[in-house]
């Protein structure tokens, strides 16, 4: 039996309430596998990167066949994030990230969904390294946290979910030492997710699985990464202290990578009493 549809502004009032995160890696080309998971996991909430489509391509009527509202910002062939929200409707409170207006990559969406505050975000590559590409990298990241601690002084339920780019320490990549120059693991990288978790994030995969390893949520597509499990952590939800209080489960829907025309990315998910 279908469960029964939480009105509006009531997030949650017929049981926990699931948030997850995805990077789709092309919402038009992985649309069947995105829709099928959705159907299937039924998360109240769900943040989408690396859409790969401009606005105007994103499928908005499929995902509301399903029962889910959205907000996204779109990007002809790169990036692109959205947020979708069952039986709710997502209101937008930000669009860009704070501090380069210039800055006109669709990386960050923020929105408020029955009292949670919900930011979907796809933070830089930033490969190769050294160069222009990590030294954005490092200052979006400068920026996110500068965001971060002001959302942290709301005293707001924050859930800031998606994709890092950040391989958090040696515990959560499968073997370093091909990846050594890779930007995902920089000490600049590393250091900058640090500072972001010492204002007083959890992280909640790790604060959900606190031996090592935690699980994997990307396998790249070459060297039979996927078959061989040569996995890394990437995709995070970091909780604002009012949020953490409520973290009841996380995990990972691994499955979902060895489907057909898969993402290389697969579905992590936090619920909330």
């Amino acid at each position: 039996m279908r469960p029964k549809e939480q009105p509006a502004g009531q997030l949650g009032r017929y049981g926990p309430v699931k948030i997850a995160t995805f990077n789709i890696n092309g919402v038009n080309t992985r649309l069947a596998n995105l829709l099928e998971w959705l159907e299937a996991a039924r998360p109240d909430v769900c943040c989408l990167q690396e859409l790969k489509a401009t606005d105007a391509q994103f499928p908005a009527a499929a995902i509301r066949a399903l029962g889910y509202q959205a907000v996204w910002k779109g990007e002809h062939r790169w990036n692109g994030v959205a947020i979708l929200a069952r039986d709710a409707e997502p209101v937008v409170t930000r669009r860009t990230l704070p501090g380069e207006p210039g800055d006109a990559q669709s990386r960050y969406l923020e929105a408020a969904v029955g009292g949670v505050l919900i930011a979907s975000l796809y933070l830089p590559n930033g490969n190769p390294q050294p160069g222009p590409k990590f030294d954005y990298k490092l200052a979006w990241m400068e920026r996110l946290n500068a965001h971060a601690a002001a959302l942290l002084d709301s005293g707001a339920p924050v859930v800031l979910a998606g994709d890092y780019n950040v391989v958090p320490t040696e515990a959560d990549i499968y073997h370093s030492r091909s990846w050594k120059k890779d930007a995902l693991l920089q000490p600049e990288s590393r250091a900058a997710f640090a500072r972001l978790l010492d204002q007083g994030w959890t992280d909640a995969l790790r604060e959900r699985f606190p031996e090592d390893p935690p699980p994997w949520t990307f396998w790249q597509y070459f060297r039979q990464a996927w078959e061989r499990d040569a996995g890394l952590r990437i995709d995070h939800l970091l909780l604002s202290p009012a949020a953490a209080a409520r973290l009841t489960d996380a995990g990972v829907d691994r499955t979902v990578r060895g489907r057909e025309r898969a993402s290389d990315h697969a579905p992590v998910w936090i619920e909330l009493d």
